[in-house]
């Protein structure tokens, strides 16, 4: 009887976690995300972004725009195109809500001074803020992976990511050594930010 009754408290706490649960409606395509972008976000192999701790807005707007197409995408566009947009905040939110790895990347010496003459040409931290960590729309570059940050960089050079017009216009003035060079010193910045909390109006 009493094996009875603690499987039955058992089954009533997991059916009410459940019920609590804000996101059970994206849970099967937050495990998905997983498989490329790690546990929660902290991504385990550098050619994949960093989602744990990123802004809840800007990670909103790429998912419309993998959804729209705006931005390509042969692995994401897929994945979410038969989402609806409350989906898509939520997953954006699960995401902003953990908290950033860190990847622990040293900067190569020789690159700093470039990155940072490319920096105050672009006037890079008056969109991205003084330490990197982004803003709202604006991304955090701050531990991001070097070699996901350099092919980021270098597709909106050469056009290959056409959603974001100024940003490509911008590094398209950029040499491919000035892209390297910033990929790796955002990579070596370290911003103790946890999580985001903003709510999308």
């Amino acid at each position: 009887m009493a094996r009875i009754v603690s499987a039955l408290l058992l089954l009533s706490l997991t059916a009410l976690a459940s019920v609590d649960d804000e996101f059970a409606p994206v849970r099967d395509t937050i495990q998905t995300c997983f498989a490329c972008h790690g546990e929660r976000g902290a991504a385990p192999l550098p050619q994949h972004p960093i989602l744990a701790g990123q802004e809840y807005y800007y990670l909103y707007v790429q998912l419309k725009e993998f959804k729209s197409g705006l931005r390509k995408s042969e692995i994401m566009g897929p994945t979410v195109q038969a989402l609806q947009l409350e989906e898509l905040k939520l997953i954006a939110r699960f995401f902003s809500l953990q908290t950033w790895p860190t990847i622990s990347h040293a900067p190569d010496p020789a690159k700093i001074e470039v990155a940072k003459t490319a920096i105050e040409s672009g006037e890079c931290v008056s969109c991205h803020l003084g330490d990197f960590r982004g803003n709202s729309r604006v991304p955090r570059l701050a531990g991001q992976y070097p070699e996901y940050l350099t092919r980021t960089m270098l597709d909106f050079k050469n056009r290959v990511r056409n959603n974001a017009p100024d940003k490509g216009a911008l590094l398209a003035t950029f040499s491919e050594k000035d892209i390297v060079s910033l990929a790796d010193y955002f990579g070596s910045i370290t911003v103790y930010q946890s999580s985001q909390s903003g709510e999308i109006q």
